[in-house]
């Protein structure tokens, strides 16, 4: 669980120290590297002094109870797994593919619903979806260069998406994708150059 979490903080441009005497090798590899600071031993309470926020991600209940307190003293922000009462904020279950970002949160009380859902939403939304939104993104900024106004393009999206763009994408029918692209937008608008 702890590692899953520091990929998370990394994505969205985090400092990560991670304090544990267990690590695994992800987490070895990316101490390594540089990505994280590793203290390879048991929590200490000066670990939290300079800290903006601490996710405890332990089975010991009684440590976890004293990162709680050592980060309510400090007036840091704190998030216990699976222990609400010791957290003051609560993190969403997230799936994230390229630029979506699906947020889950059962506030506290059943990370195990959460955590279903995730694995739900996961299979049901590809990785075609991070190329959908590539796709998107370029035929947007395309258009608003040649002085489009934003709200004129509402149908625009809404035919793309409508006509199964998604599907077209995540089965790699490209040629189906130009051609649904020329009809829509005209010429100009090819599938490889906008991916680019």
């Amino acid at each position: 669980m702890g590692t899953r979490k520091v990929m998370t903080l990394l994505d969205c441009g985090a400092l990560v120290t991670v304090v544990s005497p267990d690590i695994t090798d992800v987490l070895l590899e990316l101490a390594n590297d540089g990505s994280i600071v590793l203290k390879k031993r048991p929590y200490q309470a000066s670990d939290l002094e300079g800290m903006f926020l601490v996710i405890g991600t332990t089975n010991n209940a009684k440590l976890n109870r004293q990162i709680s307190n050592d980060a309510r003293r400090l007036k840091i922000l704190c998030n216990i797994a699976d222990c609400p009462k010791a957290c003051n904020f609560m993190l969403p279950s997230i799936v994230k593919r390229g630029d979506l970002v699906i947020s889950i949160s059962t506030s506290g009380k059943s990370p195990a619903l959460a955590k279903r859902l995730r694995k739900d939403l996961e299979k049901e939304f590809g990785e075609e979806y991070a190329d959908f939104l590539r796709l998107m993104g370029a035929i947007r900024e395309k258009l608003l260069r040649k002085k489009h106004e934003p709200e004129a393009h509402k149908h625009i999206f809404e035919q793309l998406i409508n006509r199964g763009l998604v599907e077209m994408i995540r089965d790699r029918k490209k040629e189906d994708i130009n051609s649904l692209l020329l009809e829509i937008l005209g010429e100009g608008y090819e599938f490889e150059s906008l991916m680019q």
